[in-house]
């Protein structure tokens, strides 16, 4: 038995499927790449990574092993609502085709099915992609009938297999500028200071992300959340974000004294305690080959 399973594994899409002639609701077909579109609205990237090597070296050897969804647009082609990322894929294998599902399906259950698909089959999902694709479920369910918005999120979260308080304040995220939801993408900027954050205006989030640059700091929580009870009460100002935020630069340990300095030699993304690190390393191999040639010399 598990050899067999390996086998369907490793078996390309030709050896699973047999391409059908179109039925009434539902039928997979082969279909030019040129044909099938991404939606106008698609929460998830397609990034030229390793995993996307990997999946490229194994469409050359076996094929598409699943095939994409998709619906039909009224302008003619195809709209891909889960399958892009092997679509891109193929397209940089040399191939001119992938195997599609093609399902009527109307807009809000399009969304659904667009979500629930890559957020089953995806390993790797970003904290902004789960953010819009939570919002855009919920809104979709809401448009189709289910009227009340904790009932959408029951849905949501049971589905998720996540919380949904937790559904609550990943789709909070979407209220932030790109540049601090970047930053939660990449780490530099923790999800539950974040959400808080995600209450400012647009115009105080950008102050918050000069401040972080200025001081070289990442917002804690405690501070995050005095940044949301003063924008609340209209007493918020730009003096009064970067008075909150220079405290870490005096207090936290994480931030070495005197690194902001060093800040042009080192990429913008990069923490302050990755440019100690790295000066820390360059010093202490000054420092060995310093006492080296002094030990020459002497000698």
């Amino acid at each position: 038995m598990a050899k067999n399973k390996v086998n369907l594994n490793l078996a390309g899409f030709e050896d699973i499927f047999t391409v059908a002639e179109p039925k009434s609701g539902e039928y997979v077909q082969m279909l030019l790449l040129s044909d099938l579109h991404a939606p106008d609205c698609h929460p998830f990237q397609i990034n030229d990574d390793e995993q996307m090597a990997q999946l490229v070296e194994s469409i050359k050897q076996y094929g598409v092993r699943e095939p994409g969804l998709a619906r039909t647009r009224p302008d003619g082609g195809y709209e891909l609502l889960c399958g892009n990322r092997r679509k891109h894929a193929c397209k940089l294998a040399g191939l001119d085709t992938m195997p599609v599902i093609v399902r009527e399906l109307a807009d809000d259950m399009a969304i659904v099915a667009m979500v629930d698909s890559n957020l089953q089959q995806r390993e790797t999902i970003l904290p902004s992609e789960r953010a819009w694709a939570y919002r855009m479920k919920m809104e979709a369910l809401n448009h189709n009938g289910v009227k009340s918005e904790k009932l959408s999120a029951d849905i949501v979260a049971e589905q998720a297999g996540e919380s949904k308080a937790q559904i609550f304040r990943y789709i909070r995220l979407t209220e932030l500028i790109e540049k601090l939801l970047d930053m939660v993408d990449t780490k530099q900027l923790a999800l539950t200071p974040a959400v808080e954050l995600s209450h400012l205006s647009y115009d105080e989030q950008h102050v918050v992300v000069e401040c972080m640059s200025k001081h070289v700091i990442k917002p804690s929580l405690s501070q995050a959340v005095r940044l949301k009870k003063l924008n609340l009460s209209g007493e918020l100002t730009p003096e009064l974000i970067d008075s909150i935020l220079s405290e870490v630069k005096k207090h936290s340990p994480d931030t070495p004294k005197g690194s902001e300095q060093y800040r042009q030699f080192f990429p913008s993304d990069y923490s302050a305690a990755q440019m100690e690190e790295i000066i820390t390393s360059l010093l202490k191999d000054w420092q060995s080959r310093h006492y080296q040639s002094k030990g020459r010399a002497t000698a």
